[in-house]
């Protein structure tokens, strides 16, 4: 991979505004955007950063693959449910590319993959934050990405240094790993639980995920899921890098600020609240799937799975009712 000059993120939601903001301080910066409005606006006020970082970067943008010409590093960080139809936009396009996918769960990579020849970095990220506007960012949660080369893929762990290098000098945290699989794992066990469980409480990430005191806490049924998900890494080979369960013990922590109102709103209860598909299919339905290609029962997940599952179509069933009524979905 040669040095790393210019830089293009595709999804410019609150995680990509992130990189695309940060990034452009050190890079040159283009954005592929889905909205002509969105690209005038990048290209005439560029992005700020406020919150944990103080920033503004000057951007390039575009609804045409065509019109940004070739990169060094390509970021795609939409969503999972996205994540074919950005593939397939950028197919015959930054030819020079490496592609790093930042998505929850597993399978992204070899979306892309389907689509060109690039070589694919492997990411998942913790940091979070709001995107206020077209142009403005909040950077909340300055926590790391994890990195690492996609193990079906063309991409070196030197490619992937310089990667988590140049996100280190934009002023982000990034850590590099020369296998990925460990700490990928150990996020999808945590994600699928957490998100799932949300998702289906209407709970965001409050002290009740972590409390295992009585009967009814919450805790224990976490707990509980993430347990079954260790014995499907286990069966897989993958020694965990993080204990899923201690993530979820920290993450509940930052949320305490004498209020225990405040919490972090997981992105699968967001899309319930919005009634979008959620990325369900890439977490829990991720670990359903490899437990029963290994024959190691997963009733939790499983039973999660489905559940959500059944959320999604319940409020598609009722929008097709209302379509079909001419009263407003």
């Amino acid at each position: 991979m040669q040095e790393i000059q210019s830089v293009c993120v595709v999804g410019a939601g609150a995680i990509g505004s992130l990189f695309a903001g940060h990034l452009g301080t050190v890079a040159q910066m283009k954005v592929l955007t889905r909205r002509e409005e969105h690209a005038a606006l990048l290209n005439a006020h560029g992005l700020k950063v406020r919150g944990k970082s103080a920033l503004h970067a000057n951007i390039r943008a575009a609804t045409d693959p065509a019109a940004l010409g070739d990169v060094d590093l390509l970021i795609i960080a939409t969503k999972a449910t996205a994540v074919e139809a950005s593939a397939k936009r950028i197919a015959g396009h930054f030819p020079s590319a490496t592609v790093m996918t930042v998505q929850n769960g597993l399978g992204c990579e070899a979306v892309v993959a389907r689509h060109g020849g690039w070589p694919i970095v492997s990411a998942v990220t913790f940091m979070s934050g709001v995107r206020h506007s077209d142009t403005e960012v909040e950077y909340e949660l300055d926590t790391a990405t994890w990195m690492g080369p996609w193990a079906d893929g063309k991409a070196s762990y030197a490619d992937v240094q310089q990667i988590a290098a140049l996100i280190e000098r934009s002023g982000l945290k990034a850590k590099a790993f020369p296998d990925l699989l460990p700490a990928q794992w150990s996020k999808l066990l945590f994600n699928s639980c957490v998100n799932s469980i949300g998702a289906l409480t209407d709970l965001p990430h409050v002290q009740a995920f972590a409390k295992r005191e009585s009967l009814t806490d919450l805790g224990h049924l976490v707990y509980a899921m993430m347990a079954e998900g260790r014995q499907v890494a286990s069966a897989l080979g993958i020694e965990l890098y993080r204990d899923p369960w201690a993530m979820n013990v920290e993450a509940v922590s930052h949320g305490q600020t004498g209020d225990d109102e405040y919490a972090h709103v997981f992105s699968m209860l967001e899309d319930i609240r919005a009634r979008r598909a959620t990325e369900v299919d890439w977490l829990t339905g991720a670990v359903v799937r490899e437990a029963q290609r290994l024959g190691i029962p997963a009733p939790i997940h499983e039973t999660l799975y489905r559940l959500v599952k059944a959320r999604e179509s319940s409020w598609q069933r009722k929008q097709a009712t209302e379509i079909a009524h001419g009263s407003p979905a």
